[in-house]
């Protein structure tokens, strides 16, 4: 690398158009890099769904989760297994091990359910099994609205046109539709069918076997062959009315005899309102790997070319979007690059008054940039928080090496050389210490960007683009730098004053009282590791995304009419508040549509920060007060996996497990000051009716268990999806749905006196062989690792961060003395909080190696490398003192923060090091080469130093979308940069002068030894 310079210095045409070629590469990767909010996360997860109409939990867990979740355990690579039960419905999600590969997985989950599907009930639906990944929830919504169709109306067009339209746009893997749903309904009337000796499932079995098209073969025909079809399917309403059911005895009855038939809407299980009005929506799903922004402007511009095709009074609006926030962060990112650049090169010109010097000092930046981007198309980047993080703070690094080759050049010119000459001999004294401060930084991001785990994913990008920026600056330093200065600077007088003097004066103080300038050292560093316990931890910090999420939860059994009150009342008390634009809202079950109706969400889209008064934060801690004052209603800001913290406990003991939770739960509310939002999972009982089958009865009249669950479930809740009747309709079919009349639905004496078939074909009452009582009975059922599990979540009261929050809930007696048989597991953010802190520690140490590896390489010593390496301690109390004043936490952010000092730090000690040696081994004393290195280095450190503190600065004080969580690590490492510079410039000297004393007794015990053992045969 040192003879690069000159080479290119005597030839500068090929050396300008490799640049201009890497540039070039660069401008067409950015063109081509993608835009997203955070790196690809994904975490191999297969999830199994399994559906069985009208079973509970309690039936599901048995008969099927637990099966499913045995079948599966045996597969290698398996991290956890969680799985819900809920109403109809049993979810398994199987998460891999990182690095897992996810389609061998989805297929061999597959074999697994495969070879137990025999042992499943009969009467499930198809268990469907698919990937999971973290692009599988919406993106953005829409809602339909006219002024004059019905939501039956609005409903199909919304599936026939609207979403039919969306699903060709590039980049769309689903969309869900929630709305209304036309249903054929046959509610049949009890006691006629009594009467005329029939029961519900078997008219349901005759409208299925008549109201039918099936293919019936072929013929020939004269001399052409045609297709025979059957056509049994009823074409309208009136003719399916007319069909003509077989009863007992070989009579018939038309089927509206039996009944009334209604051409209508679906059970409503699931009611979407946008303002307060009743909408259809529709929410649009990406593909894994997809450009969030290019796809989310794709579908607008099909959702305009669609305004133009559909009735002119429909309106399609849209709802929410994270494009926009996404959009917001990354001008911000850019603006930060941008913003840093532009004070680096202020600092440049403030510490240089001299345009060429500025201006070759400044063409290090977009000259190192711009051919990163090619590199990160090549390894599959975005531009994203993480990548344009890298970018924005390492804007101060990239003139750094330039700036050190430009002083040492002016340094030489002060001399009397030419320009041209002083380039050559000043790159060529230089290049050492050049190559060695870059290496050392991709020392420290080679590592880091390969830790596994969760914050491996987002570590990966952020340290390699950091890496292979300072390689391209590290290339413009040793061959672009010194060729410009050769053929643009002049004469310069020289550039040292009365700074230098002072720093001298103390540089010789220190000198001359070494063992208290160590000692002062060592109580710096002791003193910034009794920060730690002090500074809070959290994972990843608060952002103001301009969305709240709220989740709603009813008492059990509550119904659709009372959620629905509940979600109106809080959507009029959240669209009162000045600082929210608008409101989504939904009351129901989203799932299979035969969920439990007592949750619901409300999705508030707040105004621009700019036209608002709070953060997002602050808005949610002012109204919750308001929207705990409705009766009935518990409300979990961010829901779910949103929330801050997540406790799972586990056993095997439903009872004891839930009372643990409900403690531990009731003592986080009393915790006011910490812990908001409380939720519990343990198992609220809702009223049910209970059929208790007399097994004794029910053998002698020749009726099965079967028989009698399927006689209720017909009556009540009609057949499953699957096997639902279809009326044909032009292009599509529409389910028909044959079920008891609601109004006697609602009385448990109907229930009791539905009619079953014996085994003579009598209809025997359902009472004389069970016995039909009121109940209760769980709504729901959650299992961890093939253990029951509840999770207790909550989100944290402001200004608690997540480390503090911990450290109170393991004090609360509920989880200090858990139960025998009941445990704790970390889940969410705090899981990964732990996984972030265990990956640090490996990668601070193997950033601490390679960087000493790195050192020894290019030093040829041991000893040397290591008085650099004391430099590394010295920028952490800086760090944390500014943390600490800042009143920042201890997160992912700040994490990298600080591992990226390790690299940055080292740069002060390299040049000083390496000075002193070169000119030690010239023949120059100790102390004056020290001295001399002091005041050669001095200038270009500060420089470079101050540069890179410019350069983070729009970070670190959190400007732009977003910034609010990156801000912590830029604050982290310039706060380190202020401590590590001004200590190493007075401390490295002095360790400086121990080593050499040190390797001086040491090459004298050395060479004394041989000497010794040769003399020892002349004396015998």
């Amino acid at each position: 690398m040192r003879n690069i310079s000159e080479w290119s210095i005597r030839n500068p045409i090929p050396t300008i158009v490799l640049f201009l070629c890497l540039t070039l590469v660069g401008i067409a990767g950015f063109s081509a890099l993608g835009i997203d909010l955070d790196p690809n996360t994904d975490v191999p997860q297969v999830s199994i769904t399994i559906t069985q109409t009208g079973a509970a939990p309690v039936e599901l867990e048995t008969q099927i989760t637990r099966k499913v979740e045995e079948a599966v355990a045996g597969i290698g690579n398996i991290r956890h297994i969680n799985s819900t039960v809920s109403d109809g419905a049993s979810q398994t999600n199987v998460e891999f091990v990182l690095g897992t590969n996810i389609d061998r997985a989805v297929n061999d989950v597959r074999d697994a359910v495969a070879k137990i599907r025999q042992q499943l009930p009969q009467s499930i639906d198809e268990p469907t099994i698919q990937r999971d990944d973290n692009t599988s929830e919406p993106f953005i919504s829409f809602t339909l609205s006219s002024n004059r169709r019905s939501p039956v109306e609005l409903s199909t067009i919304a599936d026939l046109q609207v979403a039919r339209a969306l699903m060709t746009v590039g980049g769309v893997s689903r969309i869900y539709q929630f709305g209304s749903k036309r249903e054929i309904g046959i509610h049949l009337d009890p006691l006629r069918l009594q009467a005329l000796g029939m029961t519900a499932d078997q008219v349901n079995t005759q409208i299925k076997a008549l109201n039918i098209d099936l293919p019936g073969g072929r013929g020939e025909v004269g001399t052409s062959e045609q297709a025979i079809r059957t056509l049994g399917s009823a074409s309208r309403i009136e003719s399916l009315s007319k069909l003509r059911i077989a009863l007992p005895g070989g009579s018939f009855a038309p089927l509206s005899s039996l009944g009334t038939i209604t051409d209508g809407t679906a059970e409503q299980r699931y009611i979407a309102f946008f303002d307060s009005k009743p909408a259809v929506v529709l929410q649009v799903v990406r593909t894994p790997g997809s450009n969030l922004v290019a796809v989310e402007d794709a579908i607008n511009a099909k959702v305009r070319e669609l305004e133009k095709s559909l009735p002119s009074d429909i309106k399609i609006t849209l709802l929410w979007t994270t494009g926009d926030f996404v959009r917001e962060s990354y001008n911000a990112s850019v603006e930060s690059v941008l913003l840093g650049a532009g004070l680096a090169i202020v600092v440049i010109w403030l510490f240089l008054r001299d345009w060429r010097s500025t201006l070759i000092a400044a063409l290090a930046i977009p000259l190192s940039a711009i051919p990163t981007f090619a590199a990160m198309r090549a390894l599959g980047f975005t531009l994203n928080n993480m990548s344009m993080l890298a970018l924005a703070l390492v804007i101060g690094i990239l003139v750094d090496d330039a700036i050190v080759e430009l002083e040492n050049i002016t340094r030489h010119i002060a001399m009397g050389k030419t320009p041209f000459q002083a380039a050559i001999d000043a790159a060529d004294e230089i290049g050492l210490a050049v190559v060695a401060t870059t290496m050392s930084i991709v020392a420290v991001f080679l590592p880091v960007g390969f830790m596994q785990g969760i914050q491996g994913q987002y570590f990966r990008q952020f340290g390699l683009t950091v890496a292979v920026a300072v390689l391209f600056s590290l290339a413009v330093a040793r061959m672009l730098t010194p060729l410009m200065a050769a053929y643009l600077l002049k004469a310069d007088e020289n550039p040292h004053g009365a700074g230098s003097k002072f720093y001298d004066r103390i540089l010789l103080w220190s000198l001359n009282h070494r063992l208290v300038t160590i000692l002062l050292a060592i109580g710096f560093f002791a003193g910034s590791l009794a920060l730690i316990p002090v500074l809070p931890t959290s994972f990843l910090g608060k952002v103001d995304s301009g969305q709240s999420l709220i989740s709603v939860t009813l008492p059990p059994g509550s119904s659709m009419a009372t959620t629905r009150k509940a979600v109106e009342r809080l959507t009029a008390i959240v669209k009162a508040d000045p600082n929210v634009a608008s409101v989504f809202g939904r009351a129901g079950s989203a799932g299979s549509g035969f969920g439990p109706v007592n949750s619901g969400r409300l999705l508030m889209n707040l105004k621009p920060r700019s036209e608002r008064k709070l953060s997002q934060q602050e808005f949610e801690a002012e109204i919750r007060p308001k929207l705990n004052q409705v009766p009935g209603v518990r409300i979990l800001f961010g829901g779910g996996w949103s929330t801050a913290m997540r406790l799972v406990l586990t056993g095997d003991n439903p009872e004891l497990l839930n009372r643990t939770a409900r403690d531990l739960a009731d003592q986080m509310r009393s915790t006011e000051k910490v812990f908001v939002d409380v939720s519990s999972s343990a198992a609220l009982l809702r009223p049910e009716i209970q059929v208790r089958p007399n097994l004794a009865r029910a053998a002698e009249q020749g009726i099965s268990v079967d028989a009698i669950a399927r006689t209720a479930l017909i009556a009540t809740l009609g057949d499953s999806e699957a096997r639902l009747a279809r009326f044909n309709l032009p292009g599509r079919q529409i389910n028909i749905r044959v079920q008891l009349d609601p109004h006697f639905r609602s009385n448990i004496d109907t229930i009791r006196n539905l009619q079953v078939a014996g085994n003579d074909g009598r209809l025997i009452p359902l009472q004389t062989v069970a016995d039909v009582r009121m109940g209760s009975g769980a709504v729901e059922i959650s299992r961890y690792d093939r253990a029951r599990q509840v999770t207790v979540s909550s989100n944290l009261a402001p200004g608690v961060e997540l480390g503090t929050a911990l450290k109170v809930v393991h004090q609360l007696p509920a989880l200090s003395r858990l139960p025998a048989g009941i445990s704790e597991k970390l889940s969410g953010d705090a899981e990964n909080q732990a996984d972030v802190f265990n990956g640090f520690g490996f990668a601070i140490v193997a950033a601490i190696l390679l960087i000493y590896a790195v050192l020894v390489i290019l030093f040829g010593g041991f000893l040397h490398p290591l008085t650099i390496m004391v430099s590394l301690p010295l920028s952490l109390g800086g760090a944390l003192i500014g943390l600490l004043i800042f009143g920042k936490s201890l997160g992912l952010y700040t994490l990298i923060g600080i591992i990226m000092l390790m690299g940055l730090v080292t740069k002060n000690a390299i040049l000083l090091v390496e000075y002193a040696l070169v000119a030690m081994k010239s023949g120059v004393p100790r102390q004056q080469a020290i001295l001399g290195a002091g005041e050669a280095r001095m200038r270009p450190i500060l420089m470079t130093t101050i540069a890179m503190i410019a350069g983070m600065l729009p970070i670190a004080l959190g400007w732009g979308a977003g910034a609010e969580a990156r801000s912590p690590m830029a604050v982290a490492v310039v706060g380190g940069l202020i401590t590590s510079t001004a200590l190493t410039l007075v401390v490295i000297p002095v360790v400086f002068t121990c080593f050499d004393d040190l390797q001086k007794w040491l090459s004298k015990l050395l060479r004394g030894v041989p000497k010794e053992s040769a003399a020892l045969p002349a004396q015998e």
